[in-house]
């Protein structure tokens, strides 16, 4: 900016005005390889033998830290109900709180209208496309994801 009122990017303290720049975000030039560190040598094994259209999804916080869930066929249901694909038996969980879908490109996750919301990488979603590294929250749970 170059005028002389404060913008949203700017910050008064009496009688100083600081004004902040940020850089943009610059992709990476080639795909890395999935951040493993702090899994224990079994998780990191299986996620290396992944048969390819498969995922791995890991309990990072909550009831269950630890616990593993495979994600190997086209729709795997999240929920409490003692049903689901994927049973988290927590109140901070709906009965029927999401659904994972195979897609040509990998899974995608949908929220099916629970209470507390599913959230991706800390921002509520309705749908959409994971990648290796998302953390996925349903509740108090927090899953990492991890694509063949």
């Amino acid at each position: 900016m170059s005028s002389d009122q404060p913008g949203p990017d700017d910050f008064t303290v009496e009688p100083r005005t600081m004004r902040f720049q940020g850089v943009p975000a610059q992709e990476p030039e080639h795909a890395e390889a999935p951040d493993t560190r702090g899994l224990s040598p079994e998780d990191q094994a299986t996620i290396e033998a992944l048969r390819p259209g498969t995922a791995l999804l890991i309990v990072l916080r909550g009831p269950n830290t630890g616990a593993r869930f495979l994600l190997d066929d086209t729709e795997v249901s999240a929920g409490r109900h003692p049903d689901s694909d994927i049973f988290l038996d927590d109140v901070t969980v709906s009965r029927k709180h999401a659904l994972f879908a195979a897609t040509p490109d990998g899974y995608v996750v949908r929220d099916f209208g629970s209470l507390n919301g599913t959230y991706v990488n800390r921002e509520r979603i309705d749908e959409i496309a994971l990648h290796t590294g998302d953390e996925v929250q349903i509740g108090k749970f927090r899953l990492v994801y991890y694509a063949a």
